[in-house]
């Protein structure tokens, strides 16, 4: 087989271009596919589909490739995806590593929380119980874990199953740790911007043993109409930076853990 890695940076680049064409139509490729579709070895591959993650245009998994937030994503969940992007992925790294491999977890809708599920390992054999349709479709390329999703009506702007359905299934189960992401969080608790997940929002909380906070910076300065739940129902915050004395105080006072990039405040 001829590697067209020798035809230079030019058929690299047109290689890559055809492998993001194709992802665009189908969601998943798998390594096996693209060297036999492309007539290049699977080392090859493996780099170009390396470099495309690297710029952010694709997320390698288990087996292949897929798009950053699956086939299902809107504009507007896409975008909100590439707003304090590294921060997020680092949050969901620090995250991921309060979890056993075998634990039962559930995952909230939203971009942060989207990145806890594909910041698991491969090896990851527990239990993830979620509304979100983008978690919901990276699972598929986890085949280690078991995976319920909650019923409910779509709402396209989270790409999440809200509503009584949602909120049903839950009363029937239990969850070790529930990560949660709002739109706004200072000492008085945390906000989200509409009405319509907040129940489903509040019944993940009350199925979990235990609530991390999952908030990037920008999650500190911003305001959001709709009060979810007083700071103290949360028992770990993870964030990318240090907190305003205010926020750090008021944390305190309400007994929660916070960790930082991955340490602990």
């Amino acid at each position: 087989m001829a590697d067209s890695t020798t035809t230079g940076a030019r058929g690299g680049a047109g290689r890559r271009e055809e492998i993001m064409r194709r992802l665009q139509d189908a969601g998943f490729l798998s390594v096996t596919y693209l060297t036999a579709e492309l007539g290049v070895s699977d080392m090859t591959v493996r780099r170009d589909l390396k470099q495309l993650a690297a710029a952010g245009e694709l997320r390698v998994v288990h087996g292949g490739a897929s798009l950053p937030h699956g086939t299902l994503r809107t504009a507007d969940f896409a975008s909100r995806a590439q707003h304090e992007r590294e921060a997020k992925r680092r949050i969901a790294r620090a995250a991921v590593g309060l979890v056993a491999p075998a634990a039962t977890i559930a995952i909230d809708a939203g971009t942060t929380a989207f990145e806890v599920a594909a910041a698991l390992p491969d090896t990851f054999r527990g239990c993830v119980i979620t509304h979100s349709v983008p978690v919901l479709q990276h699972m598929l390329h986890l085949p280690a874990a078991r995976v319920i999703g909650l019923g409910g009506e779509l709402l396209a702007d989270s790409q999440a199953l809200v509503g009584a359905l949602a909120v049903q299934a839950l009363a029937g189960l239990r969850a070790e740790v529930v990560f949660l992401g709002v739109a706004a969080v200072n000492e008085r608790g945390l906000y989200v911007a509409t009405d319509q997940e907040r129940p489903t929002k509040l019944a993940l909380m009350e199925a979990a043993d235990r609530v991390v906070l999952l908030a990037d910076r920008s999650k500190f300065s911003v305001s959001a109409p709709v009060r979810l739940a007083p700071l103290d129902t949360v028992d770990v915050l993870v964030t990318d930076a240090p907190l305003a004395p205010a926020t750090a105080e008021a944390a305190d006072r309400a007994g929660v853990a916070v960790h930082v990039g991955g340490g602990t405040a």
